[in-house]
């Protein structure tokens, strides 16, 4: 199994009257990462004579036993699936912090690609179903990883903090503040998970960045081009993940507890 558990280490004193019980060991970063990466999926979209024409991150969220495999369900960003309904294959390759992971064919059970919702469900069968447990609310300031597939290539792990945290806008001000990491990402990296660096569970997912556009100059015909900007990564909270799954019909997939059946035991 993938997952560790913490060790906590308890001491009766020897004189005196009373015990002290030692503080709960920190798990450390090889512990939280070996918990967390098995959890980050690769998604591929194919088109009908088998080229990839575009990929995103996504992350495992609850499995099911069926047999030798698990039901599994992956959210990822609703704009990464949202035209491809009946007309192009998804898949789904799990175990990518391995290497080149297991390729599973996906099915898209529900997703939104609204303003201010942009997610996706879907759902695969595979042996490597290893579902992530979810975080307390973020704290600004707070370390966190960021695993994603940009480009379509090989696992990416960033490291950052939570810049910012979803409140009420200031008087005067129409932007609403957004959960915001300071970790950068590139194109393929919508869906994939961020997770507090603490315990491991997940924060949200990337939902995107913003960028500055910088034009030519003096040039014809002009042009321009879209420049991420550094340090201003957008993620769906976990609040938004649950209404998504409550408006879809899924909401038991988030209320699963370790040791259950919302997490299959390898």
């Amino acid at each position: 199994m993938f997952i560790r558990s913490l060790a906590i280490g308890v001491t009766i004193a020897s004189a005196g009257t009373g015990c002290a019980v030692a503080p709960t060991r920190e798990a450390s970063r090889e512990d939280v990462l070996d918990r967390l990466l098995p959890s980050a999926v690769q998604i591929v979209l194919e088109n009908p004579e088998g080229r990839r024409f575009r990929s995103g991150s996504g992350v495992v969220i609850a499995a099911r036993p069926k047999g030798q495999v698990s039901e599994c369900f992956v959210l990822t960003s609703g704009h990464t699936v949202a035209d491809v309904v009946g007309q192009k294959a998804i898949y789904l390759l799990f175990g990518r912090q391995r290497g080149a992971g297991t390729k599973e064919p996906g099915s898209l059970v529900a997703y939104r690609s609204t303003a201010d919702l942009d997610l996706a469900l879907l759902r695969a069968e595979s042996e490597d179903c290893v579902p992530v447990h979810p975080a307390a609310p973020p704290r600004l300031g707070e370390t966190i990883w960021v695993v994603t597939f940009p480009w379509g290539r090989n696992l990416l792990l960033a490291r950052g903090i939570v810049s910012q945290v979803n409140g009420d806008s200031p008087p005067g001000q129409d932007v609403t503040p957004r959960l915001m990491v300071d970790a950068s990402v590139g194109y393929g990296a919508s869906g994939g998970g961020v997770y507090n660096a603490r315990d491991g569970g997940l924060i949200g997912l990337v939902e995107g960045y913003r960028t500055a556009r910088v034009t030519s100059q003096g040039t014809e015909p002009p042009w321009y081009i879209d420049v991420p900007m550094p340090g201003q990564t957008l993620v769906t909270p976990l609040s938004d993940i649950r209404r998504f799954l409550a408006e879809t019909g899924h909401s038991e997939l988030m209320l699963a507890k370790p040791g259950s059946a919302g997490r299959a035991s390898r």
